[in-house]
């Protein structure tokens, strides 16, 4: 028997970068055209998140339709033909569909947001993810159809998310924020393992959402 460490990560990968990919491009040819509904959702909802109360509940509830559309759509119909823990990551991504929208509809001080310009670049981060996030495939030598986009696959729709909920005021972003790094870090472990650099674009994306929340400082009320 081999000794534990001279195993890889690419002896734990389930599936070939041709199968994960292929996949990828037959789920985006089944759900075309929600990629422009995903894309105009997700503008909108970087937009409006911590304006005001009502428009940061209606971005909450979106996100979190999102989702829960990625834990059933992709997780459940589609990663679990090559990946045996696709249901167990489909169950945590419902139950952050499930945080979002009741941090949407129950939060009592929601517009209480960071104003500062940390928390500009947290937005901005977030809408360059959601905008820019589908060039990778092409720019990695990948066809246009196999790119990865917001509210379609997990990796933009949790580094996006993390973003926005690390701009939020108090312990309730660290709750709201386990999950997207917890697959943050699942992604880039399963890009490694499959030799893509896109792993470092995941890691460098969520680094980056941590470190400017974490040097913002939390802001007094905001308007109601």
């Amino acid at each position: 028997m081999s000794e534990w460490w001279t195993y890889s990560l690419s002896d734990f990968l389930l599936f070939s970068p041709r199968t994960y990919y292929r996949l990828i491009e037959l789920y985006n040819a089944d759900v075309w055209p929600l990629h422009v509904v995903m894309a105009t959702t997700g503008v909108g909802i970087v937009t409006v998140l911590g304006r005001d109360t009502r428009g940061s509940r209606f971005a909450a509830v979106a996100l979190g339709v999102c989702w829960g559309w990625v834990a059933w759509a992709f997780h459940l119909e589609r990663y679990a033909q090559i990946n045996w823990a696709a249901p167990w990551f489909a169950a945590a991504f419902a139950l952050q569909g499930v945080l979002l929208a009741a941090w949407g509809v129950f939060a009592s001080e929601f517009a209480q947001q960071a104003r500062s310009s940390r928390a500009l670049a947290l937005a901005l981060l977030a809408l360059s993810v959601v905008v820019a996030y589908p060039v990778l495939a092409p720019l990695a030598g990948r066809a246009w159809t196999s790119s990865e986009s917001f509210g379609i696959v997990p990796d933009p729709t949790a580094l996006a998310t993390l973003a926005l909920v690390l701009r939020a005021r108090g312990a309730m972003r660290w709750l709201l924020a386990v999950v997207p790094l917890a697959w943050c870090a699942t992604a880039a472990a399963t890009l490694l393992a499959m030799e893509s650099a896109q792993a470092y674009v995941v890691i460098g994306l969520a680094l980056a959402a941590l470190a400017f929340a974490m040097a913002t400082r939390p802001a007094g009320p905001g308007p109601r």
